[in-house]
């Protein structure tokens, strides 16, 4: 960097670029597959695939962050001035030799890298799925409005800066939190366009889906708790179950342990965070999990079980996921934090708000159908 450029580019057109090499391998697939296809269809199948891909990343992103990798290049968006830990790697081996066991080593700036070349890929996916957006409803070959692939692209644009402050300050625990569930708002978004694109609907109860959506905000409220868990840490404040430290209720310290404005490690006060803080925060979850997980197992009966035969895939997917969160999350008390579990635990999380939002948005489309065919039936179905 210079006085006369102000900043160097260099690193952030170098990962963009590879980025985009990584974005051209799926975008060539989907070309060949789904090119002759509906317009509809064809959206829906661009906007699933870029969901998948971007479920994926959010589990590299996981992995990321549990591997301790997330400064793995402590600046952003390259790697000590650099679009690849290869030309950062005399900067990399200085930091690793001063510091063996520290946050850079060679093989924590590749994780690091890797996860940012692929969010760079996915927000190529994000800017083809809105380009064809708008392309088709222009011509008016889709009744979707693209403005919720124009939000989505605003939304990874946001991610991205997130992204850029996870780095900067330094693993800010509000901010990767808010990093993490944006990774998640993104995976919701993409699972919109996609029953937008090609509707279909699920014929539900008042009073059901009244359900899924106090459940799906439950399950929102427990994901972004346990965010705040890995984010501090706090998973080994407790290696048991059902107690905790050989107590029903250990000691806990909530001053400083929900504070926002706070560094890693502190308590918001200029002090370090205690240990029963950090006991509270993982007790604070796993009670929140004693609500959330009876409320999903209920709501998952009541669609297996209910009239509607195409409601009951969807009530065994909850009943599974209910059961990967728990044997995930005992996993990580249980068995000491290991890696595959907490990156397992994170999977559910993402299934959960796929889940939760195909749920939503069909039930509510069918709603709407019936209001618009029916008004009668409609006001009665809305009441």
């Amino acid at each position: 960097m210079s006085a006369a450029t102000g900043y160097d580019l260099a690193p952030l057109l170098g990962v963009a670029a590879l980025g985009l090499a990584l974005a051209l391998g799926p975008l060539a697939w989907f070309w060949t597959q789904r090119r002759h296809a509906a317009p509809g269809p064809r959206l829906r199948a661009l906007a699933l695939l870029t969901l998948f891909l971007s479920f994926d990343l959010v589990l590299l992103g996981a992995f990321t962050r549990l591997s301790d990798s997330g400064l793995g290049c402590p600046d952003w968006p390259g790697c000590y001035g650099h679009a690849s830990p290869l030309g950062a790697s005399a900067h990399i081996a200085a930091a690793q030799a001063a510091v063996p066991t520290g946050p850079v080593t060679h093989g924590k700036a590749w994780i690091e890298m890797a996860h940012r070349y692929s969010a760079a890929a996915i927000g190529v996916l994000v800017i083809a799925l809105a380009v064809l957006a708008i392309f088709e409803a222009r011509r008016r070959r889709v009744a979707a409005s693209p403005a919720w692939a124009l939000a989505t692209l605003v939304w990874i644009l946001a991610q991205g800066a997130f992204g850029a402050l996870t780095v900067t300050m330094k693993l800010y625990p509000a901010i990767v939190t808010l990093h993490l569930l944006g990774g998640l708002g993104l995976l919701a978004l993409l699972a919109i366009q996609a029953e937008l694109y090609e509707p279909r609907t699920l014929a539900l109860s008042p009073g059901l889906r009244r359900g899924i959506a106090f459940v799906a905000g439950l399950a929102v409220l427990q994901i972004a708790l346990g965010g705040w868990v890995s984010t501090n840490y706090a998973v080994l404040a407790c290696s048991e179950f059902p107690t905790c430290q050989g107590a029903w209720w250990p000691e806990m310290r909530f001053d400083g342990a929900f504070e926002l404005r706070r560094q890693l490690g502190g308590d918001g006060d200029g002090g370090l965070l205690p240990f029963a803080g950090l006991t509270a925060i993982h007790m604070v979850h796993r009670l929140g999990a004693f609500v959330v997980l009876p409320s999903l197992v209920l709501l998952a009966w009541r669609l297996a079980a209910g009239g509607d035969r195409a409601a009951r895939p969807w009530g065994i997917a909850l009943a599974g996921i209910a059961a990967w969160q728990t044997a995930s999350g005992l996993g990580n008390v249980l068995l000491g934090w290991p890696l595959v579990a907490a990156v397992a635990h994170t999977a559910g999380a993402a299934a959960l708000v796929v889940v939760f939002t195909i749920l939503i948005v069909r039930a509510g489309r069918s709603q709407a159908v019936a209001a618009k065919a029916w008004p009668g039936v409609g006001r009665r179905l809305a009441s």
